[in-house]
Parts: C-alpha cells; sequence; structure tokens
C-alpha cells in the first residue's frame, strides 16, 4: 500500500573540500540512493525551505516525498523519522461536509469532524448555487466559502490530534461535480445547458498552496474524478469504497444524498442514473424533517392492537424532529396499525388523539410538547406522509428502471449497499413495507455510511485504490432518467403502499390484513 506522501530515510555525508555537492543535489541523492528513483525533483517554492531543513537536521532525517509516476518530488523534511505523517480526506457535500484525519503510515483514523457546507447561504440546492456562480463574483464567492469551510475543519481535526493544519501533508477529497467546480473556481455554465458539459471532469493533482489551504503549503491535493455533470467523484469513490467495482455478482449501490443516486453492475460493467428521491429521505421536505443527528427520531414503532407508539432518537436526546429514516419507520408502522390506507392518506378513526388540525392541515401527532426537546409537538403532516410516498416511488422507479435496461432482475443483484447517513440508519424492512426498496431477503442489503469520505481515505492511502477509481470511472454509463417513459411509467406504478402490483411484495401485509 502506497500513501500519496511517503517518509524516506536518508543519511548522507556532510560536505566537505573534498565532496562539494549542493544541498539540494545532495539530499536528492541520498533519495535516490534509498528508494531506486531515478528522477528525483524538488519544487521551485519548496527548495529554499527543504533545502534549509536538511542541513538544519545534520544531513540526516527523513524527506517527505510524492510517487509522481515517473520519479519521486520532495515536498518537505523532518529532522528524524516522523512517528505519523497525517493526511486529511473529505467528503465535499452539498449540504455538509465531513473529513478525517488519517494517518499516512498506518492508514489509521486519528479525528473526524464534520460541518453544514457554508455554500449554503448562496442557495440550499446545486442548481441556485449555478446561477448565483453566473452572477458577478459569484464563483468566487462559493469557492472562498468552500476553502473557508476546509480551512476550519483542517484547524480543527489537527486540534484534537495535538497538532496543527501546518502539519497536514495530503488532503483528498471527492464531491459531486457541481462542488468541484465551484472549489476549483472553474465556470458551471454549460453543466445546466444541453448537451450538459462541465469544464474538467479529471483534475491532475496540484499544491495546497495554488487555493489557499492552510494545510503544509506544498501537500499535494487529490479530487476524485467526475464521469460528467451528473455523476461525481464522491459517486465513483463510492463505487470503489464497497468493492462494487471488484464483484463478479451483479450488485447495487444506493446513495441518497440531495439526490438519490444509483449505480448497478460489477466487474466487467457498471450502470448509473440519479433520481430527485433524496430532499424528502434526507428529511429535508417534512416542516418538522431533519438531518440525521442528534435529536432526530429515527425508529418507530406502533403497536397495531393498542396503537402504542414508541421511539427512539440518534444519541439518545429529546425529540427535535424526525429524519428520512425515522419517517419511513414512521409510514410502515401506520400502515401496518391501519393509520394509512394504500395510497398513504390518514385514516383518523384509526389515530385517535394522535390526530389533530394545524392551520387545516391534517397532522400526525409523533411527540407531544412536554417530551419534545423545544417544548412544541413534533407532527407529521399528510403533505409529509405525501412527498415521503412520491420520494419512495421515485427510489423503487429508479432501481427497477435501472435494471430493466440491462434485462436484470432484483433477485439476480448478490448485495445492495445502502450508502450516507440515510443507510446507516434506515431499516430495510420498513423500506421494504412502503414499497421503497425490493422485497428481497433482508441479508441482501448492506448500510455502508459515508462511501465518499471513506473512498477519500482510502484515495490517499493507496495509489492502487485511486486506479481503480480512474478504470471504474471508464467502465460507467450514465443513464438519464428525465426522458425515460418506462421510467415515468413504474413512478406512477410504486405511488401506493406497497405497490399497485402487491405481487412484487409477498412479505407485505395486504390492506385488509391492516385495516383494523
Amino acid at each position: 500500500m502506497k500513501s500519496m506522501v511517503q517518509a524516506v530515510e536518508v543519511s548522507a555525508s556532510k560536505p566537505s573540500l573534498s565532496d562539494n555537492t549542493a544541498d539540494l543535489d545532495r539530499l536528492k541523492r541520498s533519495v535516490r540512493q534509498a528508494t531506486g528513483q531515478e528522477n528525483i525533483t524538488c519544487p521551485l517554492p519548496d527548495m529554499a525551505g527543504v533545502a534549509g531543513s536538511f542541513r538544519d537536521a545534520g544531513f540526516q532525517g527523513a524527506a517527505v516525498v510524492r510517487d509522481t509516476g515517473n520519479g519521486m518530488e520532495i515536498i518537505s523534511f523532518f529532522p528524524g523519522m516522523p512517528q505519523k505523517l497525517p493526511g486529511m480526506a473529505l467528503d465535499l457535500g452539498t449540504t455538509h461536509l465531513e473529513a478525517c484525519l488519517v494517518d499516512l503510515l498506518s492508514g489509521q483514523e486519528m479525528a473526524r469532524v464534520s460541518r453544514e457546507h457554508a455554500q449554503g447561504q448562496f442557495g440550499a440546492d446545486i442548481l441556485t448555487r449555478i446561477h448565483y456562480a453566473e452572477r458577478n463574483a459569484g464563483l468566487a464567492q462559493l469557492q472562498r466559502a468552500t476553502v473557508s469551510d476546509i480551512n476550519a475543519m483542517a484547524a480543527d481535526l489537527a486540534g484534537r490530534a495535538g497538532m496543527v493544519s501546518g502539519d497536514l501533508m495530503a488532503l483528498g477529497m471527492a464531491g459531486n461535480t457541481a462542488m468541484t467546480h465551484f472549489l476549483l473556481g472553474l465556470s458551471p455554465y454549460h453543466m445546466c445547458r444541453e448537451p450538459y458539459i462541465p469544464v474538467a471532469n479529471t483534475v491532475d493533482i496540484f499544491r495546497a498552496r495554488d487555493l489557499g489551504l492552510e494545510i503544509c503549503s506544498s501537500a499535494p491535493i487529490w479530487v476524485a474524478p467526475s464521469v460528467g455533470s451528473y455523476f461525481g467523484g464522491d459517486l465513483l469513490a463510492g463505487i470503489v469504497a464497497c468493492d462494487l467495482d471488484l464483484e463478479d455478482q451483479p450488485g447495487m449501490l444506493v446513495d441518497v444524498g440531495t439526490n438519490a443516486e444509483v449505480v448497478l453492475g460489477g466487474r466487467d460493467w457498471l450502470l448509473a442514473c440519479a433520481g430527485a428521491a433524496g430532499p424528502a429521505l434526507e428529511g429535508g421536505v417534512a416542516r418538522m424533517g431533519m438531518r440525521a443527528g442528534p435529536g432526530a427520531i429515527d425508529k418507530v414503532s406502533i403497536d397495531p392492537d393498542s396503537k402504542f407508539l414508541d421511539y427512539s432518537t440518534i444519541g439518545g436526546e429529546p425529540a427535535l424532529g424526525i429524519c428520512g429514516s425515522g419517517l419511513i419507520d414512521l409510514a410502515a408502522q401506520m400502515y401496518l396499525a391501519g393509520m394509512l390506507d394504500t395510497r398513504g392518506k390518514f385514516r383518523p378513526e384509526s389515530m385517535k388523539e394522535r390526530f389533530v388540525e394545524d392551520e387545516h392541515n391534517p397532522c400526525f401527532v409523533v411527540v407531544q410538547g412536554e417530551q419534545s426537546g423545544h417544548g412544541q409537538p413534533v407532527t407529521v403532516r399528510q403533505s409529509d406522509i405525501n412527498a415521503l410516498i412520491r420520494s419512495k416511488a421515485a427510489m423503487y422507479a429508479v432501481l427497477s428502471t435501472l435494471l430493466q435496461q440491462v434485462g436484470l432482475s432484483f433477485e439476480d443483484l448478490g448485495r445492495i449497499n445502502v450508502a450516507g447517513a440515510f443507510g446507516r440508519h434506515i431499516d430495510p424492512e420498513k423500506a421494504v413495507v412502503l414499497g421503497m426498496l425490493p422485497d428481497l431477503p433482508l441479508n441482501v442489503y448492506h448500510p455502508v455510511g459515508n462511501t465518499s469520505l471513506k473512498g477519500a481515505v482510502r484515495a490517499i492511502t493507496d495509489c492502487d485504490f485511486r486506479q481503480r477509481i480512474m478504470d471504474a470511472a471508464r467502465r460507467v454509463t450514465y443513464i438519464e432518467l428525465n426522458v425515460n417513459q418506462e421510467f415515468m411509467h413504474r413512478f406512477s406504478g410504486a405511488r401506493f403502499i406497497p405497490h399497485t402490483d402487491v405481487s412484487l411484495f409477498p412479505s407485505v401485509p395486504r390492506p385488509q390484513e391492516v385495516c383494523r
């Protein structure tokens, strides 16, 4: 396993009248001897600092080098072999950023942080930000917001590990195509206009100083490649992080974030598409919806006879709202308890005192005000359930349409990887009840966490992993669903619980069995 940067131990003889080799040339000679690499370079901005550190250390210590593919580049020098060589991995999300500090020598995670993306002040969604970028200085503002976020996270990570951000020797990141463009100061203008072409899919490694990133100024920055405007490096990193690219039997990766992105395939081929299922499943549509975090209701159970409702929150905190997995749990339990009909409509006669009218909007009370974390009842409106039904229908239609493109059925899949916070908290059994996920044995479903971040971590610790990402990018075929009539037909059929064709969901009770 070869990380983005490595420490090479060197011990050189001191200069003398009989050996008047220049300091930097002496260091290069030592690195050449230690590694067997002939082509050893040092960038101009680093020459003075590296040579000075080498001399101050008595011409012995460790050269920090990067393998360029045709040689090695010296970017720093330590007076002795470092115990740790810290690098930063980043999931460059639309609404949230998550990063971790990794020891490049051992691969061990040292710290982890997350924060809301400051770009949110310029627009909650990607399209709004693209239009904002087209205004005077808009693109520069978006770039500064993200750079500021990364610098703050780098300082936070370093502080947690007893370091300073200047100690960080590498950064790897994965994000969607638009987020990558904003960070790099590349115009996204043509991404949202036919034929939807980004400025760049592949970004060459550059230096931290090139963007004003406040880690080691010479630190190499790696950005996961994209496939196109709607298929970003975050998804490519995820494909390889869960080893979908190595599977002999077809499998799936389902990543629910701002959108629902799905990849189907394995070792020989990969097919991908995206749908607008994300916002409701992220808790971003419901009035009391929230992302999966402390105080978010993530699990709900309802006794079908007594109608007694129990719930849990993330972190065991008093309830503040409900996240996507909690909303799925709630709707599935309400259906099984006869509180929702097959259209997802409330059945007030079965809801008793939990049915209320809020400004003429029918609501279901999940948590009474005196039991919540903010003194107000946590409620779910009929319109929230309607949005969930549309989202789950889109999700199922995406999955089934993608399979139909290659003549496969759900039963042909060996594994379905469910990524993100959504995947970490979702109960697949409840998602099957709603008809969002196919009715398969539960051991087919595997929560895989933040695969974008996992991919970024592996990319800075393993050069072979970076090559796998490049190989996967060449194998991906993207399917546009917005013009796919079969998708629209499947979407309409899936807007019932669990589906208009109940034979697709043999394990889910029939309507007459849940209406009590």
